[in-house]
């Protein structure tokens, strides 16, 4: 008569066998979120890029108004709550121009001088007409300007428009 014997697995067989388990374990553990963050991006629901800045009615006409905002900006799994500001121009035919509060020479801020009705910048002294023209350099082109679009008396900005020649 034949006794089948059955061979116990070896301590090494079962060590072998934890390390592989555990292996995986952590591979899953750590390449199912990685994988998940590769192939399914975050569904954010992302703004258009308009921004509220402000009531038409604080405006007066042909006389600039540096206005403040706040805007969200979307950056990967980040959303930042910033600040900005623009100049705001309501023209005499009811249309408005929003511009960057930076001068395109070097980026400095900017300010409206009632008395010559210009922008002018203290900086390096360039100066800007109401519309964003340079009137005088070493600014070499006009004003960046905001998009803009009015619903009902609020005005909407979007972000800044590098200007060409006005």
């Amino acid at each position: 008569m034949m006794y089948e014997v059955k061979a116990t697995p070896s301590r090494r067989t079962y060590l072998v066998g934890a390390i592989y388990g555990l292996t995986s374990l952590i591979a899953a553990a750590l390449g199912v979120p990685a994988l998940i963050y590769l192939f399914h991006p975050r569904r954010e629901t992302v703004s258009t890029g308009w921004v509220d800045a402000g009531d038409l009615v604080q405006i007066r006409p042909e006389s600039p108004r540096e206005v403040t905002f706040r805007s969200n900006r979307v950056d990967g799994w980040k959303i930042r709550s910033e600040k900005g500001s623009a100049w705001v121009v309501k023209n005499d035919d009811g249309t408005i121009t929003a511009f960057s509060p930076w001068c395109t020479h070097l980026g400095c801020a900017y300010h409206w001088e009632v008395a010559r009705r210009a922008f002018a910048c203290p900086c390096h002294g360039s100066w800007f007409s109401i519309t964003g023209k340079v009137i005088t350099g070493p600014a070499s082109r006009p004003l960046d300007r905001y998009e803009t679009r009015l619903e009902g008396t609020r005005i909407w900005i979007k972000p800044v428009r590098q200007a060409r020649g006005i």
